[in-house]
């Protein structure tokens, strides 16, 4: 072949090879910003030095790294036995433990977020009825993780409390008979044992055994429908540090005190702290004292006068929830 031949084959060949250069550069461009294969992180802005929570500011002493849930493993090694029996520890109830983690098909957070996000995104959904109307759905679905308390309904409030469910936070008496209806087919039912009935109440579902009905304020349900894959048991640590170390609750009051325990709403919150970088709150809030006929909730017909002999102080929380805001270790989110 010629020079002359060779450079007319040479330069023929540039527009073929700059053709494959600008479609391959095309098709990464492509995958990398436009491509739905992936899951968009759409409050990974949140994840800022002014908003990252800084724990030294609750001065409260993490040795679990976020370890949620029960696991077989916290019997065998006896890595931490507890001196509390339920709810601010297990003493006493191993036994029924094990026959229930037995059944657990896994004991921790799902791997996408518990492995690939640098930054976790986390809101705490209360049952509150200060989040009617509010139009927050949209924005509570893009967060990573969205915690949802006892079994307040998902189905026909959309629009105000998005359909996305990470966690959900439940006892016994607070039990949806059929989980599926308003939890994502992927979401974690964390059962959070407050006595020996709550988890005998599992064992009993999950082993197909006699119903248990006594031992309960409210009948649970009898018939539950959620999954084992589903199914964890959260750490009584927390709801142990959420009383004693955020709340200043007695562990053991003497016999002249009425016990005071956490809500679901105030654990969950402490949850969100222990395992998200970025914690924000939306329903939560009760009416004034002397609202006793307000409604509590987004649902149902619940007013206040009906928690007025729970064993809950609302105002001790109320605070503990001002200072976490003005510390910056919370946020709460607004009405559109």
């Amino acid at each position: 072949m010629t020079l002359k031949a060779t450079k007319v084959w040479f330069f023929s060949l540039v527009p073929v090879v700059l053709f494959f250069i600008c479609y391959y550069c095309t098709q990464i461009y492509f995958d990398s910003c436009c491509s739905t294969g992936k899951s968009p992180q759409p409050t990974v802005f949140l994840c800022d030095n002014s908003t990252v929570k800084k724990w030294n500011t609750l001065n409260l002493s993490m040795g679990r790294n976020a370890e949620l849930f029960l696991k077989m493993e916290d019997f065998f090694w006896k890595k931490h036995m507890s001196i509390h029996a339920l709810p601010y520890g297990i003493k006493g109830s191993e036994f029924m433990l094990l026959k229930i983690l037995a059944m657990v098909s896994s004991y921790g957070m799902p791997a996408n977020i518990e492995s690939s996000l640098d930054c976790r995104t986390c809101v705490v959904i209360g049952n509150s009825f200060s989040i009617k109307n509010s139009s927050l759905g949209e924005i509570i679905n893009k967060y990573d993780v969205v915690i949802r308390l006892n079994n307040a309904p998902v189905r026909g409030f959309e629009e105000d409390v998005g359909n996305k469910t990470t966690l959900r936070l439940f006892y016994p008496e607070s039990a949806s008979p059929n989980p599926g209806l308003h939890n994502n087919p992927d979401t974690l039912l964390v059962l959070v044992p407050f006595k020996d009935h709550d988890l005998r109440w599992l064992k009993v579902i999950l082993y197909n055994e006699k119903r248990v009905l006594k031992g309960f304020w409210k009948p649970p349900p009898q018939i539950w429908l959620g999954g084992t894959s589903q199914i964890r048991v959260l750490d009584p640590y927390f709801l142990r540090l959420t009383a004693s170390n955020l709340l200043k609750i007695p562990l053991k009051p003497n016999r002249q005190q009425k016990p005071v325990h956490p809500t679901t709403g105030i654990l969950a919150v402490f949850v969100a702290l222990n395992y998200c970088d970025v914690v924000h709150l939306a329903g939560f809030g009760y009416p004034e004292a002397r609202n006793q006929q307000y409604p509590i909730h987004y649902y149902g017909q619940d007013t206040l006068k009906s928690m007025k002999n729970s064993n809950h102080d609302l105002n001790q929380e109320a605070q503990v929830l001002k200072r976490l805001e003005e510390q910056g270790l919370i946020s709460y989110l607004r009405h559109s």
